[in-house]
């Protein structure tokens, strides 16, 4: 498994304490680093603000090269809900090619659909397949939440790439068969997201809000752990999906570059196995609106 950078955090404020974005210039710098300490796989999405041309303006700059690095994006969400079938494909390149405009390339290495509900829609699957092969996209997927939704995507023959929930809080993707169901195809390269939950795995209880409640008992656990282990939970988080043989690439996202080079230090470090299956036994059957962002009700 290799780390992937993600960076929404450049594009706008996220997470759950909504941390500030850096600077276009800090944001150039965390880049750089990235790529020249053994990164060299970015994630963004044209939903992320203006992620795509902080992204773009360090391809601009030239500090490595286009040929060197793996760049991801996502197609606009919904933006294929009021198309007829027949323009799918005129859509998807229309955006594709705004895409490529701010991020200052001529080709991505991989373009998903945002919207993970598109998995279950055949004509759109191949439209985007369709749009891959003219050349502009090397690699076509979805980004899904649901087990459901991620084998359909591992099954079908349009698709080749794909980016998933997977955390400790969040186990439905091993449950549900879905890594093995991946490594039986051996079809489909599959990038794991939301590790941290937005921050929520990294905060003191003092600091979670009133609407997620319901996981400071399951933090009290993981500090539990930690302490008994002398481990971080920054370790215990990555450290749970990169079990995952399934996995080629873990999506995380940072602030600064301090940041960064621990998440770096942390990935490369040996961890025992023992752990990640307290871990698996003690977090398994976690309710859906802790671990998904989308089904937060704040108050």
């Amino acid at each position: 498994m290799k780390l992937c950078l993600g960076t929404v955090q450049f594009g706008m404020d996220y997470g759950i304490r909504n941390q500030k974005r850096p600077s276009i210039e800090d944001a150039i710098k965390i880049l750089d680093y990235a790529v020249h300490n053994g990164i060299n796989t970015i994630d963004t999405a044209a939903s992320y603000g203006t992620a795509e041309d902080v992204v773009g303006e360090f391809l601009k700059r030239d500090l490595i090269k286009r040929d060197k690095l793996f760049i991801i994006s996502k197609f606009t969400p919904n933006a294929l809900d009021d198309v007829d079938e027949k323009d799918y494909k005129k859509v998807i390149n229309e955006h594709l090619t705004k895409s490529l405009e701010r991020l200052h390339t001529d080709y991505l290495d991989a373009y998903m659909f945002h919207s993970s509900r598109y998995a279950y829609n055949p004509e759109m699957l191949n439209a985007l397949y369709e749009v891959r092969q003219e050349g502009r996209i090397r690699h076509s997927g979805v980004s899904v939440y649901y087990p459901d939704e991620a084998k359909i995507c591992i099954n079908s023959d349009k698709v080749d790439f794909m980016q998933l929930p997977s955390s400790i809080f969040d186990q439905r993707m091993r449950n549900e068969g879905v890594f093995e169901l991946a490594q039986e195809k051996k079809n489909t390269q599959i990038h794991s997201r939301s590790a941290f939950i937005q921050g929520l795995i990294l905060m003191n209880e003092d600091e979670v809000p009133p609407y997620l409640n319901g996981a400071k008992p399951i933090l009290r656990k993981i500090d539990v752990i930690c302490k008994k282990h002398n481990i971080s939970r920054i370790s215990l988080a990555i450290n749970w999906v990169k079990q995952f043989k399934a996995i080629s690439h873990l999506v995380f996202g940072v602030d600064n570059i301090e940041q960064l080079k621990e998440n770096i230090g942390i990935f490369n470090e040996e961890f025992p196995s023992e752990i990640l299956n307290e871990i698996s036994n003690e977090f398994t059957n976690i309710e859906a609106n802790i671990f998904m962002p989308s089904l937060w009700v704040k108050k």
